[in-house]
Order: C-alpha cells, then sequence, then structure tokens
C-alpha cells in the first residue's frame, strides 16, 4: 500500500511445526510489505498467527518456506545466528511480558543492547533514552522495584535505544491497566514520530489498531483483509474482538 519504499517485504511466508500430534501449519503463504516510517496493526484473534508473522519479520523465528526482506537483509537464508546479528541494531521488539533482567538496574538493562551494538558512550546514551520515557529518576532501580508501567518503558527504551530501523510492539498493553496501557502506546508513537522508525503493532484490541495508519486483518494463518484504517470496516473490526 502507497508509495513508500518497503522495509519489508513478505512472499509465499509458511511457517509450519511437528508436534506429537503432527504437523500444524501456522502461516499458510502470507504476502505482505511494509512501508518504511508506516505504522501498521496486525489485527486477529488468539491462534491467527499475527505473534508467529511478527517472530518471523523480526528474525526470531525461521520461515519454513517463502522470502523474508528486511530491511535490506535476507532473512530466509540466515540461520539462527546470522539472525540475532541481523536484528542487532536494525529491530527493537517490545513484548507483553516485559522481558527484562531482574539482576540488572534499568540503566543496565538499556545499556546492554547499545554495549553489544558498540555504542562508544552506551550508559550515557541509556540514560538519556530513560529520561526520554520519563524515568530519568529510576536509573538505578531493579525490575522488582518498578511498577508494571514502569517497567514497560523500560522494555521500550531498551527497544528503541539503538535507533532501529523497525520497532515490533506484540500487545504491548497487555499486562497494564487501562491508562497505563494508554500511556505506553501515546509514548510509542511519540518515539516513532520523533525517530521515523517503522512501527508494526501486533493486536487484538480494535481502538489500538485504529490508532496505525494501516490494519492487516490476519485469519487462520493468512492475511484476509488489508486496509486503511480510516477505511477499516467495522464489521472487520468487530470480528477481532
Amino acid at each position: 500500500m502507497g508509495t513508500l519504499a518497503p522495509v519489508i517485504k513478505l512472499q509465499s511466508v509458511r511457517l509450519s511445526l511437528t508436534s506429537g500430534a503432527g504437523r500444524v501449519d501456522i502461516l499458510k503463504g502470507v504476502d505482505l510489505s511494509v512501508g518504511a516510517a508506516e505504522t501498521v496493526a496486525i489485527l486477529g484473534p488468539s491462534g491467527s498467527g499475527k505473534s508467529s508473522l511478527m517472530a518471523i519479520m523480526a528474525g526470531l523465528e525461521q520461515a519454513s518456506s517463502g522470502s523474508v526482506l528486511v530491511d535490506g537483509q535476507d532473512f530466509s537464508a540466515l540461520n539462527e545466528d546470522a539472525l540475532a546479528r541481523a536484528r542487532r541494531g536494525r529491530i527493537g521488539i517490545v513484548l507483553q511480558a516485559f522481558h527484562l533482567i531482574p539482576t540488572m538496574t534499568a540503566l543496565e538493562n538499556v545499556a546492554a543492547p547499545l554495549e553489544l551494538a558498540g555504542a562508544a558512550d552506551a550508559f550515557g546514551q541509556a540514560a538519556r533514552q530513560l529520561e526520554a520515557v520519563g524515568l530519568g529518576h529510576r536509573l538505578d532501580h531493579y525490575p522488582a522495584q518498578l511498577s508494571g508501567g514502569e517497567q514497560q518503558r523500560v522494555a521500550l527504551a531498551r527497544a528503541v535505544a539503538t535507533r532501529p530501523a523497525i520497532l515490533f510492539a506484540d500487545e504491548p498493553t497487555g499486562n497494564l491497566d487501562g491508562a497505563t496501557g494508554e500511556a505506553i502506546i501515546e509514548l510509542m508513537f511519540a518515539l516513532h514520530a520523533s525517530a521515523g522508525m517503522t512501527l508494526v503493532l501486533i493486536t487484538h484490541d480494535r481502538d489500538l489498531a485504529r490508532r496505525c495508519a494501516r490494519v492487516v486483518e490476519m485469519r487462520d494463518g493468512l492475511i484476509v483483509a488489508d486496509h486503511p484504517a480510516a477505511q477499516l470496516p467495522a464489521s472487520v473490526l468487530k470480528a477481532a474482538e
């Protein structure tokens, strides 16, 4: 959609996993392009494949088949170690579970990916990023000393500290109350606007989906609709509830 150059381009992407019950087809041939600096919501009920699709786009999971081009890298040709290197500095990820390292302070949690990326002033950059999310006064606190909203702010600061080209957020407000979740979303869109990164939100929340410029609906491992959010039919939104 649109004229933006694609920063993500998927063609015929499939994901199948084998369990004791046999093969399970999770993604069944997905084609998707996302433009640079675009905001896209991947909308769908639990089990629709939306989180698996994000995992493939973010380099956390390898597709069983198909083409996965992300920020100029062919993810479908990379092994697990190479995917980890490709993610570094290019991709930020915020999950419903905050995944902070409990033995590290907020400052250390945010500085860690900067150090991995070879930043010269990792702790200085981390402090500035925490200040940007309103946590300049909590640098030396450990995750257990922070509220859920504060932990998610640390996770968000960590995700964007390296100025990634793409920020993925998978149900980022799922563990937060309404007001705190709304504050996190406002902050996420503000960071998107200031840094110009591509933002991909994975959600079942129709109101959150409408905050993006574009909504891609998934059902049973397939994309079944792709609309500008302003043109999204009410029936499609209701179906995701």
